[in-house]
């Protein structure tokens, strides 16, 4: 029996060619990929804004973001990518991802402090890493993801 502050669940998803997790706590919900409408002057990472259910939301494209190479997907991959919304101090933000995985439980104490650079991202967006078997499961941290001025214009984006 294991104590509930002992573990964390998170939404694992692919992105490239590693796989990441969010803390569940800060998801909302995972939608399929759609009409995105670009917004002239965003900054690039910005891929525009959907409409979900009469809300505006900012998608986020981590590919640009970090400089990834987009993952080449197969018909199968391309059913399983979409768009995680997440809650960002109060700003609702889509984040495109290649492929969701499944939600994941982590003990806390496996939970090791990132090398200094993983595949493009500065330790500053990390939580931590979990050696799963010969990978690693790269824990995202939402609220570092932007700075105050960046959020503050998601904000406005979303209107």
């Amino acid at each position: 029996m294991s104590d509930a502050n002992s573990v964390l669940q998170l939404v694992t998803f692919q992105l490239g060619k590693e796989i990441y997790g969010i803390d569940i706590m800060d998801v909302k919900e995972i939608v399929k990929i759609q009409d995105i409408r670009s917004i002239p002057g965003a900054p690039d990472y910005v891929s525009g804004i959907l409409n979900l259910r009469g809300a505006i939301i900012p998608v986020i494209d981590l590919h640009k973001r970090f400089n990834f190479q987009k993952l080449e997907l197969s018909e199968e991959d391309k059913l399983l990518s979409g768009i995680v919304i997440v809650n960002i101090e109060g700003v609702l933000t889509g984040i495109i991802i290649d492929r969701v995985a499944k939600v994941e439980t982590v003990d806390v104490k496996e939970i090791q402090p990132p090398p200094q650079l993983i595949s493009g991202i500065g330790t500053e967006f990390i939580q931590g890493v979990v050696r799963q078997g010969d990978r690693y499961l790269i824990i995202l941290d939402v609220r570092r993801l932007f700075s105050k001025s960046e959020l503050k214009q998601l904000d406005k984006i979303s209107g």
